[in-house]
């Protein structure tokens, strides 16, 4: 006598199991689609809101001429705040000097730290840790204690710098010397966070090069600058890359705490300029015309530099 099974095989029913209709693909489709925006959504609003609507903003303020006053009527201009600021010559003494205060940035934050990253791979131990500590700690100083310190030490007469070298020179308020100590002031807090990336940098680097390049021959000098150096690059570049777009920016509580852009205009950058015009002479179409040109050239800048560190880099891959 035969028995009839009545029961289905499972793997049998997974087979004819019926497929999913289209309305659901297509939700699924649509779900792996829009997740990662979701995950995005909340940072892209907070930069919509808090950088791309304050720019349309200042866009449009550029083509105004208000005094800041909120009885004030707003007149519209067009382009004249562009061409009265084009045609300033405050304007291009700013750029300049903001040039010069990159120029004179640039061995703080990129040459010196990579000799000091370089000089503290012999510090082992705790020592390496109080190393980087003493290194790092100016970068935590508030500018405007550094501000005060600082003025407190050049004084004329009584500062430490000038019982030192005895010159009697008012290094703040002297319009040949009151830029450079803007520039060692500010590289001197800004060194400890380039050393800090540089030693990031240097961490990263896969220290089979060295014992490939050692079992050659190489001697230390040839692997810094055959190796270590070339991967570095990217790291050095992000540095300049910093030091270019963030100098007038870092460094204006300090101008504005010691010098207030003097004497004669010896420390006015441009971001100190657009401030200048907002809240000492209230031209904000002037000042806000000011501030788009300075995104508009160091968005240029960054694209170019972004543009030299893919082609020049050298990335371990």
């Amino acid at each position: 006598m035969f028995v009839v099974d009545d029961r289905q095989d499972p793997a049998r029913a997974a087979d004819v199991a019926p497929a999913p209709g289209p309305r659901r693909v297509t939700r699924r489709r649509a779900t792996r689609l829009i997740a990662p925006y979701l995950y995005l959504a909340p940072a892209l609003i907070l930069l919509v809101v808090w950088t791309y609507q304050p720019l349309v903003q200042a866009v449009q303020l550029s083509t105004y001429s208000w005094n800041l006053l909120p009885t004030a009527p707003m007149k519209p201009v067009g382009t004249a705040n562009y061409e009265r600021l084009l045609n300033l010559p405050a304007f291009w003494g700013s750029l300049w000097r903001t040039a010069t205060l990159i120029l004179g940035l640039l061995p703080f934050t990129v040459v010196l730290p990579v000799l000091i990253a370089l000089a503290s791979r012999r510090v082992r131990g705790r020592a390496r840790t109080f190393y980087q500590a003493l290194v790092f700690a100016p970068f935590l100083v508030a500018p405007v204690a550094a501000a005060a310190v600082w003025r407190w030490l050049l004084h004329p007469g009584s500062g430490f710098a000038d019982q030192l070298l005895g010159s009697g020179r008012n290094w703040v308020y002297d319009a040949d010397t009151a830029q450079p100590v803007i520039i060692v002031i500010t590289g001197w807090q800004l060194l400890g966070f380039a050393v800090l990336v540089v030693w990031a940098g240097s961490a990263g680097i896969s220290g089979d090069y060295s014992e490939a390049a050692r079992v050659d021959g190489a001697t230390p000098g040839q692997i810094r600058r055959w190796i270590t150096l070339p991967l570095l690059s990217p790291t050095l570049l992000f540095l300049v890359l910093t030091t270019v777009l963030l100098s007038p920016t870092l460094s204006f509580p300090l101008i504005d705490s010691m010098t207030q852009g003097g004497p004669s205009q010896a420390t006015t950058n441009i971001y100190y300029l657009l401030w200048d015009y907002a809240f000492h002479s209230f031209d904000a179409g002037l000042s806000a015309a000011a501030g788009v040109l300075l995104f508009a050239g160091f968005g240029l800048l960054a694209a170019v530099l972004v543009w030299i560190s893919e082609k020049v880099a050298v990335h371990d891959d």
